[in-house]
């Protein structure tokens, strides 16, 4: 809503608002890391093998991913203030669902519906910022925007562990049912009247089903190919599922009228080496928490506390490292902010893949999973600044959309990846998946110069990641 249009009522309320949607999407973060610490002790209690185990986490930010671009046009359809409400009943009361969970089935049925809240909510709080503050105000709003995704994944790890060794891991979802309820009775009287008609026109509801379903049969692929093996009839027909779709997404993208994607972005050479630095690099970040979470737990016998404690710094360090990266990415350039920051990523991973089982964890795994984490955070600021800041101003919310896609997605990767590599083999798994780690983060810094262009970012207004 313009300023010179908005209520006059609202404009005092604005900041209160804005605190508020801020809390909404802090809990979306937040269920991204903190039920990693958890992942032993649902194992436990609802008797979790290591592909549902593994699906707790990517049902989240599968669901998550691939319905994010579908959720921002249903906003721009119905309006942001409905979306989000939307979203938000729908994640409170899936996480409810999920606190209560008897068995492995309602679990994972109430983390997708909880990604499919996240979904709707995320692209709407973030329309409603854009469009509530204006000029300097704006940037100072979407600078508060953005703190909350590095604070969210450090609170996560340290509540997660927290509430698991108290209360036990049923409160990592109840936690967000108070807060749910309390947003949902607050923010309807700050949030602005949305203006649309309510008629949804066309959507492509098609092509977020292609895409999510593609995802999906990739992730059952790379899963059951630790219980059956790469070449297994099992393995292949997911993964050729998962091409199937993918080529029918793409299909349905350019015939359609309102295209969920638009596909010609994907030819754009900024667009293309953001996303990808932005899957890796999430790719690479899950993979630790998870990885590290069932290592420090299952072989080094740590309680969830103490690895909550644990991770708080690598989760810090992620923050610090975007910190950095911001600065940097201005002044020595895309190209050596993402290939430092891989080579970083790769140094801190290398350690990790000749531990030894009675190697001590604060000495070993947290400087060393510290260290990539560092790397990371500056590949995020380089993932989205190169996306969006060497492109037309125009098509920022185009590029904005498939790189916070990629986000959710590189995470839903990057954990079946790692629980294939790590629990699906002997004792060497978890080896193995550091190895590949190193590996992938290795390679993507030998060739971030090659795929990242060259030239200085510029900052077009209302370009603005998700997290």
């Amino acid at each position: 809503m313009p300023a010179d249009t908005a209520p006059a009522d609202l404009r005092p309320r604005r900041w209160t608002a804005l605190a508020l949607i801020c809390a909404a999407q802090f809990m979306l973060i937040l269920d991204v890391t903190v039920v990693n610490v958890a992942l032993p002790a649902v194992a436990a209690d609802l008797d979790l093998g290591r592909t549902a185990l593994t699906w707790v986490v990517a049902a989240y930010t599968l669901c998550f991913g691939g319905l994010m671009l579908l959720g921002g046009r249903l906003a721009d359809a119905v309006g942001a203030r409905r979306t989000l409400l939307t979203g938000l009943a729908l994640f409170t009361a899936a996480s409810l669902a999920c606190g209560l969970a008897p068995n492995a089935e309602i679990l994972l049925a109430g983390r997708a519906a909880q990604g499919i809240g996240a979904a709707l909510l995320s692209p709407a709080a973030l329309a409603l910022v854009t469009t509530t503050f204006h000029g300097p105000e704006r940037a100072r709003a979407l600078g508060v925007w953005a703190a909350i995704g590095g604070t969210g994944s450090a609170v996560g790890v340290l509540l997660g562990g927290a509430l698991t060794a108290g209360p036990g891991w049923p409160w990592i979802f109840h936690v967000n049912v108070p807060t749910g309820l309390a947003l949902l009775a607050i923010l309807p009287r700050l949030l602005p009247v949305d203006t649309r008609t309510g008629r949804t026109g066309h959507l492509d509801v098609p092509g977020a089903l292609l895409v999510t379903a593609a995802t999906g049969a990739l992730v059952h692929g790379l899963v059951r190919a630790g219980d059956d093996g790469w070449t297994s009839p099992v393995t292949l027909l997911s993964l050729l599922a998962a091409i199937a779709l993918y080529g029918t997404f793409a299909a349905t993208e350019r015939r359609t009228r309102t295209p969920l994607m638009d596909l010609r972005m994907l030819t754009r050479r900024p667009v293309v080496a953001g996303s990808l630095l932005m899957l890796v690099a999430t790719a690479l970040l899950i993979a630790f928490f998870f990885l590290g979470s069932l290592r420090l737990q299952r072989v080094d016998g740590l309680d969830a506390f103490r690895t909550g404690l644990l991770f708080l710094p690598v989760a810090l360090t992620t923050a610090i490292g975007a910190h950095l990266g911001s600065r940097l990415v201005t002044t020595a350039g895309p190209r050596a902010c993402a290939a430092g920051g891989m080579a970083l990523a790769a140094a801190g991973c290398l350690p990790l893949a000749l531990l030894t089982p009675t190697a001590d964890p604060w000495t070993t795994l947290l400087p060393s999973l510290a260290t990539a984490a560092l790397g990371l955070g500056a590949v995020f600021v380089t993932a989205t600044t190169t996306a969006l800041g060497l492109i037309p101003a125009h098509e920022a919310g185009l590029a904005s959309g498939i790189v916070n896609t990629f986000h959710e997605l590189g995470g839903t990767l990057g954990v079946a990846l790692a629980s294939t590599l790590a629990l699906g083999a002997s004792t060497t798994g978890y080896t193995t998946a550091f190895t590949l780690c190193a590996l992938t983060a290795a390679g993507t810094a030998l060739a971030a110069p090659l795929l990242t262009p060259r030239g200085r970012p510029h900052h077009p207004s209302g370009a603005h990641g998700l997290h």
